[in-house]
Order: structure tokens, then sequence, then C-alpha cells
């Protein structure tokens, strides 16, 4: 049986995350408090639906390559945009730009490295410290939207934020090894 992926509910939940990236900026943007923990409800369930999309495609066996493509896409879009738009309120300080550079760098160039060894028909798979990423990034982001209405928790979003980039790095770093073979021309 063909199935539109469109019409999949987990590719739904997935395109559902992306478009919510849109209000979830405006609010926080919007400078407004009781905006802020509404962006911070929104970004949570659009967090939480990246394990429950997943989670149903397995559940339900509605895979598609649609889905494949756009679950990491909608995961470094929500991650990205709303680093930008706490970067741009000063949710951030100059010292959160190191892990912040440490995820923007390592996001892009995973992705290039997935898209050229794609040509080559060589597949990445995702490790599970990946996934723990993904995790640690969402978490540490929504900590630090809370920490605009609730600044007790400053030390706690710098840790996560730290964690994030650390993580992030030694993925990166874990990456570019399991593809190194491939770049290089060793064992081709």
């Amino acid at each position: 049986m063909n199935r539109n992926p469109l019409l999949l509910v987990p590719n739904i939940i997935t395109i559902a995350r992306i478009l919510a990236i849109i209000p979830i900026v405006a609010m926080v943007m919007s400078g407004d408090p009781t905006l802020r923990i509404v962006a911070l409800v929104l970004y949570v369930l659009a967090a939480v639906s990246d394990y429950l999309d997943g989670y149903l495609a397995r559940a339900w066996d509605q895979y598609s390559d649609l889905g494949r493509m756009l679950d990491p896409i909608a995961d470094k879009l929500l991650v990205g945009i709303l680093i930008a738009a706490l970067a741009w309120d000063g949710s951030l300080s100059a010292w959160d730009m190191i892990p912040v550079t440490a995820i923007y760098f390592r996001e892009f160039f995973i992705s290039g490295l997935r898209e050229f060894l794609g040509n080559k028909t060589v597949v990445l798979p995702v490790s599970q410290l990946a996934k723990w990423k993904t995790t640690i990034q969402l978490v540490a982001l929504a900590v630090i939207l809370l920490e605009g209405v609730v600044p007790a928790v400053v030390l706690l979003s710098d840790i996560l934020l730290w964690a994030a980039g650390i993580i992030t790095l030694i993925t990166g770093w874990n990456y570019l090894r399991a593809s190194w073979p491939h770049l290089s021309g060793i064992g081709r």
C-alpha cells in the first residue's frame, strides 16, 4: 500500500515542530515575560515531539524517506533559530557564544559531511551519544528560556549549555573519525 508521507502522523508532528518555531521565536523576541512563558511551553511541546514522532513512526510502522529527512532538519532548525533569538534578546552572554559556536559548527559540518558521503553511498548512522546531544541541547535551551523569567536557574542553564557544547563537539569528532576512511581515500 502506497501512503502519502505528508499524511503520516509522525511527519505531521515533525512539520508541526518546524512550524512551531515561528511563534516561539516571535514570543521570545517580544520581550514580554508572559509570552516568554507561553514560548517555553510551546517549545517544550515541540522538543517532546522530537521523541514522539520517532516513537510513533516505529510503533505504527510509519517510516518514510520524508520523515528521515525532515526529523533532523526540524531539530537543527529548532535549536539553531532559537539560539539566534536568544542571542538577539540578550539571554546568551559572550561566554555562551563559545558552546553556541561549537553547536553551530558541528551541526553545519556534519550536515555537509553527511551530504558529501551520501553521494558516495556511505551512511553515518546516528549514534546514541548524538541522540543524547540533541536532548541536552533541547533541555539547555528550555532552561535558558526559563532563565528569562526565573533568573535563579542561570547556573543550571550555563552548565547545560556548556555540556551540550562539549557533547556536540565529541559527537562531531566521532563522526569525522568514522568518515575519515571515506574522506582520505583509505579503505576504498
